[in-house]
């Protein structure tokens, strides 16, 4: 009951007792009329409590950061005792959306509303509770929806970032070109070529075929690159949540880009994830980058292995490693003699940066020590 019901109870009970002490008939009929209005209210929202149903859908379950989504409340009504509008609270993530409709007897009505996408990541969306008055506003009922919720996905958006320079003797598939074949892996025979080596004659399969039948050997894969993710809670403890939701968008959307523009040249990449959840992302085929938006978008960023250990646990990779990209919102010194490592084993190494203050008195030892090292370094401005 409100309390306009509240008061009206009151004057009815006022109005009963004044009529019982002054034996006046005005008394009785105000109570009785007052009464009846609040048997009235509360059977109409007791019907409809029942006969109002409301269902929640999603168009897309899936849109780019940024992007327009719309989420579909679809409301159905059976009855025909009136009701004011309805508050419709919907749930997006940690965010919350208040709406008001006003239900139609006897026929089914949606209603579109525009769900938040300003950060990446997997939400539960759906109808948290909604409220609904009486015609006269005496009494109100709350209805919490037990439903389950919609997995909403923001998939980061990829930027345009600078290709990669792999070694000064090995561009991704000079290896490729300089030795064609692996002579220690015979995969199969064919017919002598003009220009082929002596060395490779089967002279056995020769003799008995009467042609020259040389050996073919397995074409080397040219070398990966290597894409480090950063997978522990960016920020620091003073930070706003929308703020580390921020850097978080910011060090997928890098990670995403850096893989589409290798993937872009058929090169083959690598990005483990050593996040809540540990994970490996390996492809050569621009296809795949799809599931990479799902997996960086689902990737929870709350905890996971240290990453300076996750430095040191990739560098028994770095023989098969053309170039390797480091992305991170915070450097330290265990983090830049990791970096140091990797350099010092071969490939080359570009260090991506998320920060809103480039000019930092914290970072600017640790990025002069990483240029000495000759490692790439290049900062990100979260948006």
């Amino acid at each position: 009951m409100t309390a306009r019901g509240q008061a009206l109870l009151a004057i009815s009970l006022s109005a009963l007792l004044c009529g019982m002490s002054l034996g006046g008939r005005i008394f009785y009929l105000t109570a009785l009329f007052i009464m009846l209005a609040l048997l009235f209210s509360l059977a109409s929202i007791l019907l409809s409590r029942l006969q109002l149903r409301l269902d929640f859908s999603l168009p897309a379950a899936r849109v780019l950061r940024g992007e327009k989504a719309d989420g579909i409340i679809c409301i159905s009504r059976r009855g025909l005792m009136p009701v004011y509008p309805l508050e419709i609270t919907v749930q997006c993530g940690d965010a919350s959306l208040y709406l008001t409709a006003q239900p139609h007897m006897r026929r089914s009505q949606e209603i579109f509303l525009s769900l938040p996408t300003q950060h990446t990541g997997m939400f539960e969306t759906g109808i948290q509770e909604y409220t609904f008055y009486d015609l006269f506003g005496l009494f109100r009922a709350r209805v919490r929806c037990k439903k389950e919720k919609a997995q909403f996905l923001v998939l980061p958006r990829p930027f345009d970032v600078e290709k990669l320079r792999f070694l000064s003797n090995d561009d991704g598939r000079s290896l490729q070109n300089r030795t064609t074949e692996d002579l220690s892996s015979p995969e199969d025979v064919r017919a002598y070529r003009l220009g082929d080596s002596l060395k490779r004659v089967h002279w056995k399969l020769s003799a008995r075929k009467r042609e020259l039948i040389v050996r073919r050997f397995e074409t080397p894969a040219p070398p990966d690159t290597l894409v480090l993710l950063d997978c522990s809670q960016p920020g620091t403890a003073q930070e706003s949540s929308d703020d580390r939701l921020t850097l978080r968008d910011a060090l997928c959307e890098t990670a995403l880009s850096v893989v589409a523009m290798q993937l872009k040249t058929q090169s083959p990449v690598r990005m483990p994830l050593y996040g809540d959840t540990s994970q490996e992302f390996h492809s050569s085929k621009t296809e795949d980058v799809p599931h990479l938006q799902e997996m960086l978008a689902c990737q929870p960023f709350i905890g996971g292995i240290e990453f300076d250990r996750v430095l040191r646990m990739e560098l028994r990779r770095m023989r098969q490693t053309g170039a390797t990209v480091i992305i991170t919102s915070q450097l330290n010194a265990a983090i830049v003699e990791g970096v140091k490592h990797i350099r010092q084993m071969g490939p080359n190494a570009r260090v991506y940066l998320i920060t809103r203050t480039p000019d930092s008195e914290h970072d600017r030892p640790y990025v002069a020590q990483l240029q000495q090292c000759l490692v790439e370094v290049c900062y990100v401005t979260p948006a």
